[in-house]
């Protein structure tokens, strides 16, 4: 027994052919020592003849067999490995090449190369094997130089790696389908968005203009010219709306579509603050603009830089008391110029802090207030295509500072 189990290992470890040749060793060593007469090959008795190819027959069956799970565990570690790789991985184009580097030494092959589709390969060099499961024809496995005491192997190994190479098609091909989906419902949501903004944001507007219009078209209903002069403010005004809600949705467009270049030029922030202030009409003297330290100058675009002054000051005007001021303050660091925009409203709570910033994106307490939820997002997008950035600070109920940096125009740098 000891020289029959000493094939064991030796099969699980070198393969069947060694541990044939073991078997043999392990027969004669037996007869030479233990079969009368001792120290020679030739049994006496007859009777021990049968009994010496039995133990070759028993030990050559118990070293296939052990060579056999030897064979199905590598073949089992493949599977896991080749399922690993197809699965975890994003993409399976580019796990292909280690896959087919796996099964390449799995079959004892120069080299394997793995097709996916349908297409029929004809390469120059290699023998094509078809990978298919249930039917389906998922791709082809070309080897170079095939060995035909594999084919078994080949048998067992191809069907596995056509099912995992099915799956993972299958998964990748969801994954798609899934971002297509996420991405149409995000734009179902804009759209829904949009239509909201247009149908309230215009209609409102719309509804004013015409009521002041016909009001001022029927022969007697004015009676003064302070009714007129008021019906003909309120046409104007909510004219400015009207053109300002269209501009910031031709800003919006331009930004996502990435054609909002700016045309950079130097110029001063207090330039900036007073044009944007000026803009504001009578809302401007609910600002209050602080000293800047020095003066500095940025290298921007100067409508886009103040289109976003604009929407900042205008968000802030929307959500502060009316008797309260909006504050403007401007420091400078080495390397940036920032504009503090600081309202006295009740605050954004830090979970909106990202969100509000999304067009169509309204924070708290805007039920109060009009507007599409677009200026923010606007000023974001032009503070970045001039190379800077915005940022909120804010705590709830202690009003809300929101923070325009522009990049500084050294002295060196100047033209």
């Amino acid at each position: 027994m000891p020289y029959l189990f000493a094939v064991l290992p030796v099969a699980v470890v070198w393969g069947l052919a060694h541990a044939v040749t073991v078997a043999v060793l392990s027969m004669l060593t037996f007869d030479f020592l233990y079969v009368p007469p001792a120290y020679a090959l030739t049994p006496a008795d007859p009777r021990s003849w049968p009994a010496l190819p039995l133990f070759l027959v028993t030990a050559v069956v118990v070293s296939e067999l052990a060579a056999r799970w030897r064979q199905q565990a590598r073949e089992s570690a493949l599977l896991a490995r080749v399922a690993a790789c197809l699965l975890e991985r994003g993409e399976i184009a580019s796990a292909l090449d280690r896959v087919a580097a796996d099964v390449a030494g799995a079959l004892r092959v120069e080299r394997a190369r793995i097709l996916v589709g349908l297409a029929e390969a004809r390469p120059a060099t290699g023998e094509v094997f078809p990978l298919a499961v249930g039917g389906r024809r998922v791709g082809a496995i070309v080897l170079s130089r095939p060995l035909r005491g594999r084919s078994a192997v080949r048998r067992r190994v191809l069907p596995g790696l056509a099912s995992l190479l099915a799956v993972a098609i299958d998964r990748e091909r969801l994954a798609r389908e899934a971002v297509d989906a996420e991405a149409l419902r995000r734009s179902d949501a804009a759209k829904t968005a949009v239509l909201r903004a247009v149908s309230h944001d215009l209609r409102t507007p719309l509804m004013a203009i015409l009521t002041a219009a016909g009001a001022l078209a029927r022969p007697g209903f004015v009676t003064d010219n302070d009714d007129r002069a008021d019906l003909l403010s309120t046409v104007l005004g909510e004219a400015r709306r009207l053109d300002r809600l269209v501009g910031n949705l031709l800003d919006l467009s331009r930004l996502q579509a990435g054609a909002a270049e700016p045309h950079a030029d130097e110029v001063a922030v207090g330039d900036l603050i007073a044009g944007a202030i000026g803009y504001l009409g009578a809302d401007a003297r609910r600002v209050q603009a602080g000293p800047a330290d020095g003066s500095p100058v940025v290298h921007a675009d100067p409508h886009q830089v103040q289109r976003a002054l604009v929407n900042l000051i205008e968000n802030a005007l929307k959500y502060s008391p009316q008797e309260e001021p909006v504050l403007l303050r401007v420091t400078a660091t080495s390397a940036e110029v920032m504009v503090r925009v600081i309202d006295h409203g009740s605050g954004v709570p830090s979970a909106e802090s990202e969100r509000i910033f999304g067009a169509f994106q309204r924070g708290a307490g805007s039920a109060r207030v009009q507007g599409a939820g677009l200026g923010l997002a606007i000023a974001q997008g032009f503070a970045e295509a001039n190379g800077g950035r915005i940022w909120l600070e804010s705590h709830a109920g202690q009003g809300a500072t929101f923070v325009l940096a522009l990049p500084l125009l050294m002295a060196g740098e100047a033209a």
